[in-house]
């Protein structure tokens, strides 16, 4: 069969759904100045979906040094990968200072935070060594493991049970093969929020043998001292091998990095092909990286404020009745009962009538039957705007049990 031909019938799980969806419930477009309220289809909408946890997005502060970066260097400058003729004393300094703050001996700056997570877990094993990972586990990294060559075990989503399984698994093939076990999880999951069970896996650690390789993107900058992440909240941050962050969530901009000991950092920054093969990160945004790290080290406030509104929001959705799964970070999920037709009429409802824009969920992401309306809570939010969003929800509920929302398909939005 012609590929094109194969692709134009199968659309995959979610591009089934573009014609009716693109562009409102996929692909919509948010407008303005990055805030608690923004524009969407011309109307001002209450905003839980934007990763913007410091609220450094539109910081005057950030936006001056980001500014006065762009003036001064370009968005061009360094050209190049950084191997070859991208590298400059401010990407070491910001590694430096990245180091410093995770209580690691190196880091190293990568351009993307998908593709370097994806490309540091594929750099790490041979195919002498075993993967496990946990089910749960983000896109970038399932791709990064999918990447391996050997063996690779997936563990139930942070049960300890199904874990040690698997490590006995792994155990098996490479007490044959002379190779190592890396376990693959992260310090919060971005969906439904709760922490990776690190302190339980790394007393594993010693029995096993295995190096621990952990994404804390949703960790990095809101849990932790100073926002060091979910291994220092745990205790454990000396027992994490591999520790990446990225920049696109508390931190408001691109890029990430990875820390851990001096020896595999180098390992990595020598053998990473989404870095060795790809242009460094623009000054600009290295500049800009530096000033956000530097407010969330000598500023608490943001991260206090961040935690003010996301403990009301989540107090508040709990004491109404809602189902917020076991979130245990800023990450708010609302767990409700319904199908594709049902969560596409309530989104609406939410948008057009009550002004309330936050990300929904479905399947495959979710079990079928269940909406899953994630919102991300940011200290520029207001505790008017939790009080606004739970009797909001207290009504579209009401609506969702009464049967008001059913439809046989996605609502109509055009």
């Amino acid at each position: 069969m012609d590929i094109f031909e194969r692709i134009k019938n199968n659309r995959g799980p979610l591009g089934q759904h573009a014609k009716e969806s693109h562009g409102y419930f996929t692909f919509p477009k948010l407008e303005g100045p990055i805030s608690n309220r923004m524009t969407f289809r011309g109307k001002d909408v209450l905003v839980w979906s934007i990763n913007n946890y410091l609220g450094l997005a539109n910081d005057p502060e950030v936006r001056k040094a980001d500014a006065e970066a762009t003036e001064e260097w370009g968005m061009a400058y360094p050209m190049g990968a950084r191997m070859m003729s991208g590298q400059t004393k401010q990407h070491e300094q910001l590694e430096s200072q990245l180091a410093d703050f995770m209580q690691k001996e190196d880091a190293f700056l990568l351009n993307y935070g998908y593709q370097g997570c994806m490309s540091a877990i594929e750099a790490l094993v041979d195919r002498h060594d075993v993967i496990v990972y946990d089910s749960e586990s983000h896109a970038c990294m399932v791709d990064g493991v999918r990447l391996h060559q050997g063996k690779r075990f997936v563990f139930q989503h942070n049960d300890m049970e199904s874990f040690v399984k698997q490590l006995d698994r792994a155990r098996v093939i490479t007490e044959q093969s002379g190779g190592g076990i890396l376990v693959v999880t992260e310090g919060v999951f971005g969906m439904a929020g709760d922490q990776g069970k690190l302190a339980e896996i790394v007393s594993y650690k010693k029995e096993y043998g295995f190096r621990l390789f952990v994404d804390d993107a949703h960790g990095f900058g809101t849990i932790g001292e100073s926002g060091r992440g979910a291994g220092d909240a745990q205790g454990v941050q000396d027992e994490i091998d591999v520790y990446f962050g990225t920049f696109a969530k508390a931190m408001a901009t691109i890029g990430a990095f990875v820390a851990g000991d001096e020896h595999v950092i180098d390992y990595l920054r020598y053998n990473m092909r989404s870095q060795t093969f790809a242009k460094s990160l623009p000054m600009p945004i290295v500049i800009g990286a530096m000033k956000r790290l530097e407010m969330m080290r000598t500023r608490p406030q943001y991260k206090e404020r961040l935690w003010t509104i996301a403990n009301a929001l989540q107090s508040g959705l709990k004491n109404a009745g809602f189902n917020i799964g076991y979130t245990n970070s800023a990450v708010t999920p609302v767990f409700l009962s319904g199908g594709l037709g049902e969560a596409t009429n309530l989104t609406l409802d939410l948008r057009e009538n009550h002004g309330i824009f936050c990300s929904i969920v479905v399947y495959p992401v979710v079990p079928k039957d269940v909406i899953m309306l994630r919102l991300i809570p940011t200290a520029v939010h207001t505790l008017d705007d939790v009080a606004y969003t739970i009797e909001t929800f207290k009504k579209v509920q009401e609506k969702l049990k009464a049967g008001e929302y059913v439809s046989e398909g996605i609502a109509s939005w055009s």
